[in-house]
């Protein structure tokens, strides 16, 4: 890259991770090349290593001042919910305080247009930045068009408002299932559907059900989430359909229900991905490969493993095949994780390992609670290997990934590794 071309890369991760707009430019690189700033702020020393993906500040021929000592923790983007189940507590509770509000006003203000580009980005931005912003973004996406809403306007402008208040409250929800919070999560979708009832929005009303059905879910409470899988059908338009009769096979199969969950996924499999033009994407979106993924978990419930593999695989084949930055992380990485199980379950060790390896190097701070719950699955059936060398290193990986997530994963591999040589 030209210097100008790192300056721009660097900024657009520190907007990324931060939302804060820095202003570094080529000539600022100059002058770090030429050892005329020899000690960068943090946050552009953070860019750097990101960007050019070096360890530490010594590697880029950093010199720290007097008074400063290596190694000691410094101020980095926010990464992540951990140790702020407060803040999820109280925004749970302030969806709440609004729902009576949602329910009774009819009034907003101004434009909502850039309420909508800045929830279209964090949809396609979810799973691939740091939650922490994007949650602290979604809640003042709410809060805006709540106070919007104080003031005098049309029909169509109100519609709109509510619209962008109920996408924002659905975007905590779903954050909110991902932190190991599903019960507070359903506090936010009861005034997100209130929002989509005063927008008579379809397309909201979907994903709210398909938000309510993976909080059940992830409750275990499967009879619960296939009532909203269910209900949310019939809404038309967009991609939820395809979205919710998929989980809601998925319901149907862990309740024991098998006859109905076949029907259902015989029902999505005869859908196609036909995007409505207010879907917002990205978590919001239901692709043919995310859709896979889900009917290779239905298959899984009903203990065809062979069948699981080739949807599993499927899936993963689908998304590789996908651009990077439009890829929906969070399912790819439920789809490798099916893989895997599937491959455990079919005795085939080596390719179990292979299609968890990605899941298990995965940074800290995308280790999402459902996902660490899938990958301790995967620990459940790895008992017959347990014998084994390969076994026990993947038994130890997953270990390290599921109690102890801020140590990361090769350095995990490396010391069970050390462990089974000794």
């Amino acid at each position: 890259m030209s210097r100008s071309e790192l300056a721009d890369t660097i900024c657009i991760w520190l907007w990324d991770t931060t939302e804060i707009k820095y202003e570094l430019d080529g000539h600022y690189i100059a002058k770090l090349e030429r050892g005329a700033v020899r000690w960068p702020g943090a946050a552009y020393r953070s860019g750097l290593r990101h960007v050019l993906g070096v360890a530490g500040d010594n590697e880029l021929g950093f010199t720290p001042p007097a008074g400063v000592v290596l190694g000691e923790p410094e101020p980095t983007p926010p990464a992540s919910m951990a140790g702020h189940d407060d803040d999820l507590v109280h925004a749970g509770d302030e969806s709440i305080a609004l729902l009576s509000f949602a329910e009774e006003s009819n009034v907003g203000d101004l434009t909502v247009e850039q309420l909508h580009a800045d929830i279209e980005r964090i949809a396609q931005s979810y799973l691939r930045t740091p939650i922490r912003p994007l949650f602290v973004k979604s809640l003042a996406i709410r809060d805006r068009a709540f106070t919007l809403l104080a003031g005098n306007q049309s029909p169509r402008q109100s519609r709109d408002l509510y619209s962008a208040a109920g996408w924002a409250i659905t975007l905590l929800a779903w954050m909110s299932v991902d932190l190991g919070r599903p019960d507070i999560a359903e506090s936010h979708t009861r005034t997100a559907w209130a929002c989509a009832e005063a927008a008579d929005h379809d397309v909201l009303r979907g994903w709210i059900r398909a938000t309510q059905h993976t909080a059940a879910f992830w409750q275990e409470d499967f009879a619960r989430a296939a009532v909203y899988a269910e209900d949310g059908l019939r809404y038309g338009g967009g991609t939820s359909r395809l979205f919710l009769a998929s989980a809601a096979s998925v319901d149907l199969a862990r309740a024991g229900r098998a006859d109905k969950a076949r029907e259902l996924l015989d029902m999505a499999r005869t859908f196609t991905v036909r995007p409505a033009e207010s879907e917002p994407g990205g978590v919001f979106l239901c692709t043919s490969e995310r859709a896979e993924g889900l009917w290779a978990d239905t298959q899984l419930a009903f203990g065809d493993a062979r069948r699981t593999a080739d949807h599993a695989d499927h899936s993963v084949a689908l998304f590789e095949a996908v651009p990077y930055v439009l890829r929906n992380l969070g399912s790819e990485r439920m789809a490798r994780l099916q893989q895997a199980k599937a491959r455990l379950l079919l005795g085939q060790l080596d390719g179990a390992m292979e299609a968890v390896e990605p899941v298990l190097e995965l940074q800290p701070e995308f280790r999402v609670r459902p996902l660490v719950h899938r990958v301790a699955e995967v620990a459940a059936l790895t008992a017959p290997y347990a014998r084994s060398p390969k076994g026990r290193l993947l038994r130890d990986r997953i270990a390290e990934f599921t109690q102890r997530p801020g140590l990361p994963a090769r350095r995990a591999a490396r010391a069970a590794a050390a462990s089974e040589r000794s």
